[in-house]
């Protein structure tokens, strides 16, 4: 439906859907009930269904107290969760309660609400999940959305965990435009479905009052279009007023949006509200080909994520706008700065249009100035600025006006509007009015409708309304005479110019000049300070260079250390920096400069000792002191030989930082004869730099030495941050050449999370297709499907095992792993005890390499 459309007999318009009183159909969808109690809690109407959830008449429930319905404990709550009814929207969500005095161990889950002088109850049968977790949901659907780099990636990643969440067979993500037609502007859809992605609908699909309750309720839920609703009685009050049932969770649905989603073939729906500052900028629309209702905690938390992602959606915006006012205010200032030295630049154009460019991207500039014309870019031709200056005087004075259709606004404009259809006009005087006028060319482009929407009314089945299309195949229209629309923030930048270059024009030039000199100040403060840093790096490199080169003959020998030295400052640079300059862990530290020195000998090493940070200072001085002790090793000590080399930490009760060296099973150990640049490093680097000791006993059984660093520099991990490293991956062409990942790869996993991250993991191998099965009955019906060519198990599924699974696929000759969390305390059977594990958390390092052990190249 759309208000272009012609208006048809018998006062039959397109307006019709607009005023249908969706809210008060009196009825209510059929997979639960509803009781509306008056203050003294005496049950004012019911739904009509109430005797297949508690077990008596809705007429006989009429006038009884809440007392004769329900159980104690359920009114003492209600009475509790009203207290949290705060202002005319609020509504309580309860799970899991026991409501019926004659069945008391079957569970509902319920929503109260205020409407007019009534508390609505509404309640429907609790679904028990014992696998979902919702604050693991919450954090990997976050997680996930911030490890987008775009906005279409954004969009997308979204409306797959929706999907993943709620189980329905499309899930849209749908923007609103400033005239209220929508865009899917992401979709993810079950495999065999066509798509909808890039489809606009017109704003009369979404009436007014639907979208004004969305704003107001924030998920709307049909579970079955062919259920019959459910009549509340009575159907209206000592008033003559139905129920109003804006705030409703299961709500009936009027027969005109019933009909629109026959239309479409859809069976239920989901629509979640996505607000951004109060404003409904779209909804994650749901569609399932049959019945379809998630349990009341699943839409609960695809609310929670419809929210979260509107406060992720609007921290991006702002970035974004910020970005774009510092870009846009540092071209900004270099225009005003320079006015405010010369005003006369105004008359040069070609700079005017350039440094205007940067703020608002154009492709044309005029300046319209004590009744003179000046030219750049595509502009309309010079006997047409008066015209349009003449109607911008005509326009509210002193704003801004923005315009992507000129032709709208100024008659003849037309003929001119391949080169300026598009125009945002900045006034830069009071009287007489000047301008300064930014204009776009002309974009043709084609907007693909879902359906024509112009297609013409006609009666449909409800009686006096119009028939929603029932065509939803799109329709391309060519749309001229436009240009890329100017965006708010770039109006809102050119009004922060239009109030500076009035100033400007009316000679208030100090004030520029007075920011041209803060800038000056701020700019020869940063190149002071860098100079500084920069002098401190080159007099740590020449003292490293001097102090490495003493002593020694050969170039050759020098350059080895003098390099080994700077690499060490620089791998341990890289671990600080890596977290902003944030405190970084002991552990790799040391491995790192076991890999980069000691190489294939590293198996000899043995770490030992609890997760510490460092702070930067400290680390930097340590990454010196093990550089020097793992070279001494591995060139004289228990490393150039057979022997072991052990490396033990502690944190004391003051908070020191204790580290234990001890090297055995090498050549005879003996004193230095001097004192080189690298001994010294060992033993006064940690006392000089950091305050701590260092003490070296050269023992012939092997080197020992004692490291104590302060408090001050230590502190202790989350085990969160501790990160294992990860093992070598397999090249992709040697698992792409074993053929392990040709076929679909099969993953059963019962948590959600982890089944997505593996199903990322997986593609990221090579792999195009992939079966996720949570349970053994699922992973067994996709293997009746399909042969995969390597599946990955998860051992524990619940309450259940995934040995069957492993039993089929080895009797099919299907390569496998299996996945645990239980570590060293899984025990498998013995036909699998020589089956690969991966070790919860994996990542596709780890798998990369079990699969690589799995596999025999051709």
């Amino acid at each position: 439906m759309n208000p272009r459309e012609p208006a048809t007999p018998n006062g039959v318009d397109l307006t019709n859907c607009d005023r249908e009183p969706i809210h008060q159909l009196g009825a209510i969808q059929p997979f639960g009930f509803l009781i509306a109690f008056t203050a003294d809690w005496t049950v004012a109407r019911v739904s009509a269904n109430l005797r297949q959830f508690l077990g008596i008449e809705a007429e006989e429930a009429i006038g009884l107290h809440a007392s004769q319905l329900l159980i104690d404990d359920a009114v003492h709550l209600f009475r509790n969760r009203m207290m949290l009814l705060r202002g005319p929207d609020a509504v309580e969500r309860m799970f899991a309660l026991s409501l019926a005095l004659n069945d008391p161990a079957r569970l509902f889950d319920c929503a109260i609400h205020f409407s007019g002088g009534v508390l609505v109850m509404e309640a429907e049968p609790h679904i028990a999940n014992r696998s979902m977790d919702p604050g693991n949901l919450i954090r990997g659907f976050l997680s996930r959305l911030d490890a987008t780099a775009t906005m279409a990636r954004f969009y997308e990643e979204s409306a797959r965990q929706i999907r993943a969440l709620t189980g329905f067979d499309r899930v849209m993500v749908y923007r609103f435009g400033r005239d209220g037609a929508g865009e899917v502007v992401a979709e993810t859809v079950r495999p065999g479905l066509g798509s909808f992605m890039g489809l606009n609908y017109p704003a009369s699909d979404i009436p007014v009052q639907a979208r004004a309750l969305y704003v107001r309720t924030p998920f709307r839920v049909i579970a079955n279009i062919e259920a019959a609703p459910v009549a509340i009685l009575p159907q209206r009050n000592e008033k003559g007023d139905p129920i109003d049932l804006s705030l409703s969770v299961m709500r009936s649905v009027s027969p005109i949006h019933i009909e629109y989603l026959h239309n479409m073939g859809v069976g239920a729906s989901l629509s979640v509200s996505i607000l951004v500052g109060g404003h409904l900028w779209g909804l994650f629309a749901c569609h399932h080909y049959g019945p379809n209702l998630p349990s009341f905690e699943q839409r609960t938390l695809a609310e929670l994520s419809g929210q979260m992602f509107a406060l992720k959606l609007e921290s991006r915006e702002h970035r974004d706008h910020a970005d774009y006012d510092v870009r846009a205010r540092s071209a900004g200032d270099r225009l005003l700065a320079g006015l405010a030295g010369d005003i006369a630049l105004l008359s040069d154009i070609g700079w005017v249009a350039e440094t205007l460019s940067e703020v608002v991207p154009c492709d044309g500039v005029a300046i319209y100035l004590d009744g003179r014309t000046a030219l750049n870019g595509d502009t309309p031709p010079a006997d047409a600025i008066p015209l349009i200056v003449r109607r911008l005087n005509a326009m509210e004075g002193s704003i801004v006006c923005a315009s992507d259709q000129l032709g709208a606004l100024v008659p003849g404009a037309d003929a001119y509007a391949d080169a300026a259809s598009g125009m945002l006009a900045i006034p830069i005087s009071r009287k007489p009015r000047d301008y300064v006028m930014l204009f776009r060319r002309q974009r043709i482009r084609s907007v693909a409708w879902a359906g024509d929407p112009h297609k013409p009314a006609h009666y449909g089945p409800n009686g006096m309304r119009l028939t929603p299309r029932a065509s939803f195949d799109a329709w391309v229209q060519e749309v001229r005479g436009h240009s890329l629309p100017f965006t708010d923030a770039e109006v809102r930048v050119a009004e922060t110019l239009r109030a500076s270059l009035i100033q400007v024009v009316l000679r208030l030039s100090e004030d520029a000049q007075e920011v041209k000199r803060r800038a000056t100040e701020r700019q020869t403060l940063l190149v002071a300070e860098l100079n500084h840093r920069v002098r401190n790096i080159l007099a740590l490199i020449r003292g490293v260079a001097r102090q490495s080169n003493e002593g020694l003959g050969n170039p050759a020998e020098f350059l080895a250390l003098f390099e080994g030295r700077v690499q060490a400052l620089a791998r341990a640079h890289d671990q600080i920096t890596r977290d902003n300059w944030a405190p970084a862990l002991l552990r790799p530290l040391i491995e790192t400069e076991a890999d980069a020195y000691v190489g294939g000998k590293a198996a000899r090493l043995d770490l030992v000792g609890p997760g510490v940070l460092l702070q930067p200072n400290a680390f930097s001085t340590l990454a010196l002191v093990m550089h020097e002790m793992m070279t001494n090793s591995a060139k004289y000590g228990a490393l150039s030989d057979s022997g072991r080399l052990s490396v033990k930490w502690t944190v004391d009760e003051l908070g020191d930082l204790l580290i234990e060296w001890h090297e055995q099973g090498g050549p005879a150990v003996q004193a230095p004869t001097r004192e080189g640049f690298g001994t010294t490093i060992i033993s006064k680097s940690i006392p000089h730099d950091l305050g701590g000791d260092a003490e070296v006993r050269y023992k012939l059984s092997g080197l020992e030495a004692h490291f104590r660093i302060p408090a001050r520099h230590v502190s202790l991990a989350d085990p969160a941050e501790i990160v294992e490293q990860p093992a070598a991956s397999a090249h992709p062409s040697f698992l792409a050449r074993s053929g392990m990942l040709a076929g679909p790869v099969l993953l059963v996993e019962d948590s959600l999370i982890i089944a997505m991250d593996g199903e990322d993991m997986i593609r990221d191998m090579g792999a195009s297709r992939i079966a996720i099965a949570s349970t053994v009955a699922q992973a067994m019906a996709l293997l009746d499907s399909e042969t995969p060519t390597l599946a990955i198990l998860d051992v524990n599924l619940g309450e259940e095992t995934s040995l069957p699974v492993a039993e089929r696929l080895a009797d099919l000759g299907v390569p496998f792993l299996f996945a645990t969390g239980y570590g060293e305390q899984l025990d498998l059977p013995g036909r699998f005890a020589a089956v690969p594990i991966a070790q919860k958390p994996y990542n596709v390092r780890d798998l990369s390499a079990l699969v690589a052990g799995l596999a025999v190249p051709d």
